[in-house]
């Protein structure tokens, strides 16, 4: 599963790597990739592309 690459700051690489650590990972990557299917499911959910821009808003990815 190899794609395009996506830059973190070493911080939060870091804490990401703790947190994929604790909960079993593999790898940050799997850990990177299963917290933003999540997100996706989440949000996928919406009808309409307004309700879509509203769950982002909620999750504070829009202002």
């Amino acid at each position: 599963m190899f794609g395009p690459k996506v830059k973190l700051s070493k911080e939060l690489f870091d804490r990401v790597r703790k947190y994929a650590d604790i909960a079993g990972y593999s790898s940050v990557d799997e850990f990177v990739s299963h917290a933003l299917e999540k997100e996706l499911e989440f949000i996928g959910e919406a009808d309409s592309e307004e309700e879509i821009r509203k769950k982002l808003q909620g999750l504070g990815y829009l202002s």
